[in-house]
């Protein structure tokens, strides 16, 4: 085999923003359960590190540029994921953003706001729909799309929701965003044998949360769950490793 060919038998997974944190995890854990992993990455010399980490235990893994918040890099990164693996089992919508941490709802910045969709809801839309035909072609694909308890309308929903402290306007809605795209894919893909959830990772030790909260491959653990469902596992839905999170 070249250095790109998998058999049959090896599962192909591509993990946006693998380059650190939660992503590097997911993408580590699929490796450890035998999957090739595609390591997507805006900035090549930081997946190509990832890379190198991940390979030092034992994952196959493969570095690509993908700026999801570029149709021309996505559009690429799916071409070339197609020349050299010819499918793709598993998708992982890992990268996202949160910006104007700071500002209250009555003064977030517009911009700001739409910066942070560009990247969490239609980048991630753009990612899917490129990469959709190459998981047509696995048997039985999987898409994980990564949100965040903070998107849940019952769980931020004050005075007496759990998270109700959060404000952030824009990262959060831009999440609960995601969770409404995750349903619309799951209801168009329910004849198929693709199945597509959201998870909720939890609050993680990541550079997004200023290093607060658990390790990150506690927060990975989810994901990689979703993304080896058997056949009778669930789709359209939002999990947490707790288990079902309201909407």
């Amino acid at each position: 085999m070249s250095e790109y060919e998998a058999s049959d038998e090896v599962k192909i997974a591509l993990v946006t923003g693998a380059s650190k944190g939660i992503g590097f995890e997911i993408a580590r854990g699929l490796g450890r359960r035998g999957f090739t992993v595609i390591c997507g990455a805006r900035d090549p010399a930081a997946g190509q590190d990832a890379c190198v980490r991940l390979r030092n235990h034992g994952v196959d893994a493969h570095a690509l540029e993908i700026d999801v918040a570029d149709r021309q890099s996505i559009l690429d990164a799916a071409d070339t994921i197609g020349r050299n693996w010819g499918r793709l089992d598993v998708l992982v919508n890992n990268a996202g953003v949160s910006l104007g941490k700071d500002a209250l709802p009555g003064t977030t910045d517009l911009d700001v706001m739409r910066d942070v969709y560009e990247v969490n809801v239609f980048g991630v839309v753009a990612v899917i729909q490129a990469m959709l035909p190459l998981i047509r072609r696995a048997s039985a694909g999987r898409i994980v799309n990564m949100s965040t308890g903070l998107a849940s309308l019952a769980l931020t929903r004050g005075p007496d929701g759990p998270m109700s402290f959060s404000r952030l306007l824009a990262y959060n809605s831009s999440k609960t965003a995601l969770n409404a795209v995750t349903v619309q894919f799951a209801n168009a893909l329910f004849d198929t044998p693709i199945k597509i959830n959201a998870a909720n990772p939890g609050l993680c030790a990541t550079d997004l949360s200023g290093g607060k909260g658990r390790p990150p491959s506690d927060g990975a653990a989810i994901a990689i769950e979703l993304a080896t469902l058997g056949p009778d596992g669930p789709t359209g839905g939002f999990f947490s490793d707790q288990g079902i999170v309201p909407w």
